[in-house]
């Protein structure tokens, strides 16, 4: 079967959730954390036939994976590195990904302005063999381009100085909804996933992990769980997981993530009206500065600075937003300023230490991301990227063959595997033009048949939405409906504040609790502001 299309959305009431979560069943597999890597491995799980319970302790995609670049992408910079095996394989997950969520991921054009007259055949050169490593795989032939050819396509760059430029295709997606899809996929093929049930503690028996112990975060219930393997994939909190379980072996472990931020800034799209995202390869301090056209926006950034904390929320650095803002200005003929900017939001990226063996158990897999299994069969992955989530998870299950935790099954179940909501035909609309009922896919005709499919509480979201996310989403909270059902708080903290008591209001009607708008409100502010 390579769909997973069904006429009528599986429903995601919290109460049938925590009922099934409740009966005594041993499952082959359970997976602690719900971004994008753990979702990827409870779906190939589940498509092979394995019994699999994922466990989130906050919402899907909360943490790092709602807060990417946006881009699914084989990775330029590994190339200037030389790590051929690396690029090839992620231009490959690119072309799968963008096969199986058309509607949540699409070919996006870049283009690098060039103001010196070497700029050109240098990244082009390099770029060409970027084409060649996709092969059938690529999205476009990388062009070069003249001086007015690059004002096309970037209409607001800096004229002055320039020379041409190189314009190269990679892919663009919305990385929430993707993880959403991963989830709701993998129920479809029989996983229970339950956000808000974060992990209290692991059960261990005669020295190896056997289950583990989870907590309803609204109720306070407990449920023990017995699993044959446990993967412990909590993105830049994996060391926390890893602690308990070294703790109970009597083993202390020495922490494996180095954790850096990516700062993103979100202005209007006159700033660059153009269906082409502006790339600087290397800016005046090295550093990769984006301008990318997103759902009515444009996404500036990112950075790259490490920190000590692992805060649900961090906040920006104030030369971060400096560095961004002044870029900025050096390619975009109208300057960005403070004043401008609609949302400014944070994501943590794990950055992996080199490891020693626990055990003789323990592989690092030589790509960017590290799979390890502990002596009592813990297994951890972290690292990686969105664009090879699924290669992950294929690595995690072989991982969990290798260590005997489970039966070894053929691999490659996921590569042809749609998500829900891929619509028959490729959509119309870009993603990088709007938000809104496009990102359903197949499944925008059941949203419509909602009340208050009408009813728009802005452009991109209906009262019809809000009840979608309600009954087939997971959605529990206004943060969920505004962050990651829909990407308001990302593209426009002020409005998706104005928006917060009708939403509430209305999840307030669906799911009789407290959506928690005065925790959105407060959340809403923060992604106003930037740092002084």
């Amino acid at each position: 079967m390579n769909t997973a299309n069904q006429d009528q959305p599986l429903g995601t009431d919290r109460a049938q959730l925590l009922a099934r979560l409740a009966q005594p069943h041993t499952y082959d597999l359970a997976v602690v954390g719900g971004g994008a890597t753990g979702l990827g491995v409870a779906l190939d799980a589940a498509a092979r036939g394995f019994s699999v319970v994922l466990l989130e302790s906050h919402d899907f995609a909360k943490g790092t994976s709602s807060r990417a670049t946006k881009l699914v992408h084989g990775g330029v910079r590994y190339l200037a590195q030389g790590n051929i095996a690396l690029v090839r394989e992620a231009l490959h997950e690119r072309t799968t990904l963008l096969h199986n969520a058309p509607h949540l991921a699409q070919p996006l054009a870049f283009v690098m302005p060039s103001y010196k007259l070497w700029e050109t055949p240098f990244y082009g050169v390099g770029l060409k063999m970027y084409d060649a490593l996709a092969g059938q795989a690529g999205l476009g032939s990388t062009q070069f381009l003249g001086r007015m050819e690059t004002l096309r396509c970037l209409p607001t760059a800096r004229a002055d100085g320039l020379k041409g430029g190189v314009k190269y295709w990679d892919g663009q997606f919305d990385d929430a909804r993707l993880a959403l899809a991963l989830a709701r996929t993998a129920a479809l093929k029989g996983a229970l996933l339950v956000n808000y049930c974060p992990v209290r503690g692991l059960l261990h028996e005669g020295g190896k992990l056997a289950g583990l112990v989870c907590e309803d975060a609204e109720s306070g219930q407990r449920f023990e769980l017995q699993a044959r393997a446990v993967v412990n994939a909590t993105g830049v909190w994996v060391d926390e997981l890893r602690q308990q379980d070294g703790q109970a072996m009597g083993k202390p472990v020495r922490p494996m993530v180095a954790p850096s931020q990516g700062v993103h800034i979100v202005v209007d799209r006159d700033f660059l009206p153009s269906d082409h995202a502006l790339l600087v390869p290397k800016t005046a301090d090295g550093r990769v500065l984006f301008a990318v056209p997103w759902l009515g926006k444009l996404i500036l950034g990112t950075t790259d600075s490490p920190r000590k904390d692992l805060a649900r929320e961090p906040l920006a650095f104030k030369e971060e937003v400096d560095f961004i803002l002044g870029e900025s200005a050096k390619y975009l003929r109208r300057a960005p300023g403070a004043q401008d900017v609609r949302s400014i939001w944070v994501g943590l990226r794990p950055l992996v230490k080199p490891q020693d063996e626990e055990g003789g158990n323990t592989k690092a897999i030589s790509r960017e991301h590290t799979v390890l299994a502990s002596k009592s069969g813990l297994v951890t992955v972290t690292g990686g990227k969105w664009t090879t989530y699924r290669a992950m998870a294929e690595d995690v299950l072989q991982k969990c063959f290798d260590a005997g935790l489970l039966p070894a099954r053929a691999a490659g179940v996921t590569n042809l595997l749609r998500m829900v909501g891929t619509p028959a035909q490729p959509p119309h609309q870009r993603i990088c033009d709007a938000q809104g009922l496009h990102s359903y896919g197949s499944e925008a005709a059941a949203v419509r048949q909602l009340p208050g499919a009408e009813q728009w509480l802005a452009e991109g979201l209906s009262e019809a939405m809000v009840r979608f996310a309600a009954r087939f989403e997971y959605a529990r909270t206004v943060e969920d409906m505004l962050a990651r059902r829909s990407r308001m708080l990302f593209l426009d903290a002020r409005l998706a504040a104005e928006l917060a008591p009708r939403v509430a209001a209305i999840l307030q009607e669906e799911l009789g609790r407290d959506p928690r708008l005065a925790e959105f409100l407060a959340l809403a502010q923060q992604y106003q502001q930037l740092p002084t």
